[in-house]
């Protein structure tokens, strides 16, 4: 989980969520390269999915807003096999990734079923569902963010997400404060602050909720290997050296101060997820009012439902 934090100087705290930008890149063109998606996307994207059919809306267009490394395409593909699929990664090395991943095959071909790549946010023509799966607690710009996924998205269309919580690895923190090694992840925006944030960015309905996940390792090894597999220590308080042999040595010896009655070293992991609707602009009157032919359109399509 650890990566040396370039000057003690990045060791600021704003809390919520105060990533290390330069780490983040770091981590991205390490992953990119992996064969496969982190584990606990795929059991994510998963868990996201059983969520789609309470909701009756049929996308003709998707977008996936983190494709990579979000172990969510077929899922999507059969949720929604007649949508057009569009994605979009920021990151140069993770949209390089994707492009190489969602190349068609005959398969695809003979269905009829493409996929776009978006370059930039928002994306035209909107979209009915934009998904996001793993990649919030990845977001040095939350807010900013979420307001360019509610500017791609149609009115009644929904934004579904998923993202780690700020209870993830929190049997690290003592182990790291006992040691004097900083913080050994982010302050993740949590579930609560992440609602709030979707109303302000102007979408409506939000529902939000969260699934915490008892994991256990047999050995400190095995355990660091699937912490690396998931990223990275992106805390701008992590501990600031470099390290060396004798310190993974301690970080080893550390990790046995997690085994449980069962034997086994345990971590706690926190999944929040979150959808919510983009709902008709909302006309004001005043001496002189500006409103749009979309949003008129939009708004007596929506009275006529």
């Amino acid at each position: 989980m650890n990566e040396p934090a370039p000057t003690p100087t990045s060791n600021k705290g704003p809390r919520p969520q105060d990533l290390d930008v330069a780490a983040l890149r770091r981590h991205a063109r390490r992953l990119a390269t992996a064969a496969q998606p982190p584990w606990l996307h795929a059991e994510a994207a998963r868990r996201m999915a059983e969520r789609l059919p309470f909701i009756k809306l049929q996308p003709a267009r998707v977008l996936d807003a983190s494709p990579a490394l979000g172990a969510s395409t077929e899922l999507l593909r059969l949720a929604y096999p007649k949508a057009e699929m569009r994605w979009h990664e920021a990151d140069p090395a993770l949209a390089e990734r994707a492009a190489g991943a969602r190349s068609l095959g005959w398969w695809q071909k003979l269905r009829g079923a493409g996929s776009g790549q978006v370059d930039a946010l928002p994306v035209m023509p909107e979209v009915e569902l934009l998904w996001s799966n793993m990649a919030l607690h990845a977001s040095a710009d939350l807010p900013g963010l979420l307001s360019a996924w509610q500017a791609s998205l149609a009115v009644g269309g929904f934004v579904m997400f998923s993202c780690l919580g700020p209870d993830s690895f929190v049997e690290l923190r003592p182990l790291y404060k006992r040691a004097g090694w900083g913080r050994p992840a982010p302050d993740w925006w949590d579930m609560h602050d992440i609602g709030d944030l979707v109303l302000k960015a102007g979408f409506a309905d939000p529902v939000m909720d969260q699934e915490r996940l008892r994991l256990t390792w047999a050995d400190p090894e095995t355990l660091l290997a699937d912490l690396r597999a998931l990223g990275g220590n992106l805390a701008p308080a992590r501990f600031a050296g470099l390290r060396g042999r004798s310190w993974r040595a301690e970080l080893v010896a550390q990790l046995e101060s997690l085994r449980g009655a069962d034997g086994r070293l345990g971590l706690t992991l926190e999944l929040v997820f979150g959808h919510a609707f983009k709902a008709a602009p909302r006309l004001t009157m005043a001496s002189e009012t500006h409103v749009s032919v979309d949003a008129m359109r939009a708004t007596l399509r929506k009275g006529r439902s």
